[in-house]
């Protein structure tokens, strides 16, 4: 049986017949129950995106809470993101729960249907992008999301909270440059995230402002921590004309090229200067103190919070996708190139 198009709006029981269901089981897949078969459930799915079906805005059976879900829990940059969405809901009388789930490009099938369940209030995903499937299963129960730090190119209809990437690249090589430094490498994080591209870009736009060459093998692509920046600092730092500046696309890559300076035997930053990214507070703790850029990760999270909140009561903001600017923030990382650095980094590499 199908629905007429000329209904002007779906109800429950029309989707139930269309389904071949009782209304009951089609309560139990909105409200996101289990003791429902898959084949059933993704034949309502279907029912609920085709003809567009969406629950009150604010229900009474959305719990308090607002849940944030990261790919990988346990780094210093996911405690920025936490405290940030702490901040907002706790104005808002809320509780958080964190989840761990999938890869850095979306959540697992489990976190579908475990959400379903809990029916948060919203949903801060911190990840590339979210299946157009689980767009329509949250869009059908009224659970808004926002998703924070895009690394890849969401749609313009999805709603999302990052940073200026292309400026913090651009302006971290600029104050290399500035301070007198030609050979400059750069190690970003995994080629097919957007803002590991977009760093990159703002040190191409630097250094083909400046007037200076690239040379081939000074940009590296590596995984956003410490042992990536280890490994690709070993490479740059024991090539024949090595770097006397490196801008590393995080802080805990940069703490790798630290690592891998001084067990070569490099002074930073007489003989090497180097730039991190993100501004953790492990940046002012390490030695020599880290210039970096500032990532605004605590006032991003809090934004995409403030977002997913408005979202929830109705309000569709007028621009979906918000960019918060970057800024340097100058330490002891740093230092204009000491005459014949490249000889005493050959000199290390000699010792090494």
């Amino acid at each position: 049986m199908s629905i007429p198009a000329e209904e002007p709006r779906v109800t429950l029981a029309q989707l139930a017949t269309a389904a071949g269901v009782s209304l009951s089981t089609i309560s139990k897949v909105l409200n996101g129950r289990s003791d429902v078969s898959s084949k059933t459930r993704s034949k309502v799915e279907e029912l609920l995106e085709e003809h567009g079906y969406r629950r009150r805005l604010v229900s009474a059976s959305q719990s308090a809470l607002v849940e944030l879900v990261f790919h990988e829990l346990e780094s210093a940059w996911a405690l920025e993101l936490i405290r940030g969405v702490e901040n907002v809901a706790r104005e808002h009388g809320m509780s958080v729960v964190l989840t761990e789930s999938g890869t850095r490009h979306a959540p697992g099938p489990e976190w579908i249907e475990g959400v379903m369940a809990r029916r948060p209030a919203g949903v801060v995903l911190v990840f590339s992008d979210l299946p157009q499937d689980y767009r329509a299963k949250l869009a059908a129960r009224s659970i808004p999301f926002v998703i924070i730090d895009p690394a890849g190119d969401p749609s313009p209809d999805v709603p999302s909270v990052g940073s200026a990437n292309w400026s913090g690249g651009m302006m971290a090589t600029r104050h290399l440059i500035d301070l007198g430094h030609t050979r400059i490498a750069t190690i970003s994080g995994p080629e097919d995230m957007m803002c590991s591209l977009a760093r990159i870009d703002g040190y191409r736009s630097a250094m083909g402002m400046a007037g200076l060459p690239i040379e081939p093998g000074f940009i590296r692509y590596g995984n956003f921590h410490v042992d990536g920046g280890r490994d690709h600092a070993f490479t740059l730092l024991r090539r024949p004309h090595p770097p006397t500046a490196i801008f590393a696309g995080s802080d805990l890559q940069a703490l790798g090229v630290l690592d891998a300076a001084r067990q070569i035997g490099l002074r930073v930053p007489d003989e090497l200067s180097i730039v991190g990214y993100d501004d953790l507070q492990l940046a002012q703790w390490s030695s020599p103190a880290l210039t970096t850029v500032h990532q605004p990760l605590i006032q991003m999270a809090e934004e995409a919070t403030r977002m997913v909140l408005r979202l929830r009561n109705g309000e569709r903001p007028n621009n979906l996708r918000l960019d918060l600017a970057t800024s340097l923030v100058v330490r002891q990382s740093t230092a204009a190139p000491s005459e014949g650095s490249a000889r005493a980094t050959t000199a290390a590499q000699q010792r090494a």
